[in-house]
């Protein structure tokens, strides 16, 4: 009943575009009753979730450095820098793939797919619109490549959270994330240049670029905050201190180029920036700072405490006996694509859904013995992109609902689902 509950509040909670936060609330206390009803006592149940929760610190830690980062990036102009270059070298021709390579880009640097799609992904849906192209094929597109920096980019939180619970290096996983990428990106790019000449863009009116020259200095030196964030990744600095140096830097060049006061970008970095220009640009630029993740925080926080009671208590035992004993019929990674669609379908967020999954699938990893990047490695080929393909799911539908597309749009996300079924049979190929 206490599953029931939770799932109907989640969809709910969807359908009406309100807060998940609140039928995570509701399903942590009817968790809590059902445990205390099986006997376990609240002091108990408080550790549990205490120690569930510890798995969220190393992940909130790199929130608050993206709220900073997505402030500073949007001040100092390196955002505007990146969408007024990108369209203007943009292809009318080859549009739908031109969105797909941009937003791989653009997330890759962000590390957020919900600021890739926030930003340049809005930008591209009004050139797709106003060009007569098939909005779901766009935001297909626009999504599929928003997740591309979601699940690899070193500043990505899910990349983070999967290194945290399997207990591995981040860029070891990044590495061996790009080496089996290779093929489904390939297959992403042949699929969307043939959308491309099936919709091309009709009509091109670059007055978002105008906007952009009005409202900020894109000299090159407002790209280097992202810069430094590819250089230190190559070089294997700790995300942390990379972040910290790129945030740094974008405040000097608010101050020295943007000519924004210190208190000013104090401000942007608490709040989120904001413009004093009226216009389309200026509605899309907005947002960042560390207020912007208090959300998500606490979905993160709240998730984790749900995995803490789940482990110490066994409430998941029976489904976690079902997937190992699976895993013996039709091998460890398809169980993982199953275990991958349920806990993406029932939790409605990514967020619980890695936990979930990560609870289902370590234990048989251990017995085979397979090691934790083999484990981390299927989790982000898996649940951090099969999430966005659930209808249902925030990781999904709030993208879309952004983009003003519908469940649609999920065909047109090649990369999204190409990912897990091209290392199911490359899987297959090697046993």
């Amino acid at each position: 009943m206490v599953f029931l509950l939770f799932f109907t509040s989640l969809l709910f909670s969807i359908y009406n575009e309100t807060s998940i936060l609140y039928p995570l609330l509701l399903g942590l206390i009817g968790f809590t009753l059902a445990s205390l009803r099986r006997g376990y006592t609240l002091p108990n149940l408080l550790r549990m979730m205490l120690n569930g929760s510890k798995k969220s610190f190393i992940v909130i830690k790199i929130f608050v450095l993206i709220g900073a980062i997505t402030a500073v990036w949007r001040a100092c102009g390196t955002i505007s820098f990146i969408v007024y270059y990108g369209i203007a070298f943009m292809s009318a021709k080859y549009f739908i793939l031109s969105a797909f390579l941009l937003c791989c880009l653009v997330s890759f640097l962000l590390g957020t797919s919900f600021g890739t799609v926030g930003t340049i992904g809005i930008v591209l849906i009004v050139l797709a619109k106003s060009g007569h192209v098939d909005i779901n094929m766009a935001a297909g597109a626009i999504i599929a490549g928003a997740y591309f920096g979601d699940r690899c980019s070193p500043m990505s939180s899910s990349a983070n959270l999967v290194a945290a619970l399997t207990n591995t290096n981040l860029y070891i996983n990044i590495k061996n994330m790009l080496k089996t990428s290779v093929i489904p990106f390939v297959l992403s790019i042949i699929g969307y240049i043939y959308l491309s000449h099936l919709n091309p863009l009709t009509f091109y009116d670059n007055q978002i670029g105008s906007e952009i020259l009005h409202s900020f200095d894109i000299g090159i030196i407002v790209l280097f905050p992202a810069v430094i964030i590819l250089i230190l990744a190559a070089f294997r600095v700790d995300v942390k201190l990379s972040m910290s140096i790129s945030i740094f830097s974008g405040i000097l060049i608010g101050l020295f180029v943007q000519h924004i006061s210190f208190f000013q970008m104090l401000q942007y970095i608490a709040t989120g920036y904001t413009m004093d220009k009226s216009g389309f640009f200026a509605d899309i630029i907005q947002g960042g700072g560390l207020y912007s993740m208090l959300k998500v925080s606490l979905i993160v926080l709240i998730s984790s405490t749900y995995s803490g009671i789940f482990q110490g208590t066994g409430l998941l035992n029976e489904i976690e006996n079902l997937f190992a004993t699976l895993s013996e019929k039709i091998n460890v990674f398809p169980s993982v694509i199953l275990s991958s669609i349920t806990t993406a379908s029932f939790s409605c967020n990514q967020t619980l859904a890695v936990m979930l999954t990560h609870q289902f699938a370590h234990k048989i990893y251990e017995k085979r013995p397979l090691n934790n990047y083999q484990l981390a490695l299927d989790m982000e080929n898996t649940v951090i992109l099969i999430s966005a393909l659930i209808p249902w799911n925030i990781a999904g539908a709030v993208p879309a609902a952004a983009l003003s597309a519908d469940a649609g749009f999920i065909i047109y996300a090649f990369y999204l689902f190409l990912v897990p079924l091209a290392n199911l049979f490359t899987r297959k190929m090697m046993i």
